[in-house]
């Protein structure tokens, strides 16, 4: 079924959750988290990433680093323990979830 924008808002808590689920597994920049994040069926630009990614910053769920390439500079985003925090706990209200979606 394709995602139709209406679901936007709904959609960006999972998409906030695969962005700190890579970062824990190494560090991500926005790129590579648009193309893996279309892997798994969500179409985001980077007018809509980068912000995302900032914001999570911000509220401490990434750290950022930015490496210099000759004239091109990328950020790297790693998650913080306030990130992994948050990526636990939204791992066993997924569950929970899942495991209610078979009784109702």
């Amino acid at each position: 079924m394709p995602e139709r924008m209406e679901h936007h808002d709904l959609l960006s808590g999972l998409v906030r959750l695969h962005i700190l689920h890579h970062a824990a597994q190494h560090p991500v920049y926005g790129q590579w988290m648009i193309d893996e994040l279309a892997r798994h069926g969500y179409r985001l630009s980077p007018g809509t990433l980068y912000p995302m990614l900032s914001k999570m910053e911000r509220d401490g769920y990434l750290t950022c680093r930015t490496e210099r390439d000759g004239r091109t500079a990328r950020k790297f985003y790693t998650i913080t323990e306030k990130g992994r925090e948050g990526l636990a706990l939204a791992r066993v209200r997924l569950r929970e979830l899942k495991g209610k979606g078979n009784n109702e």
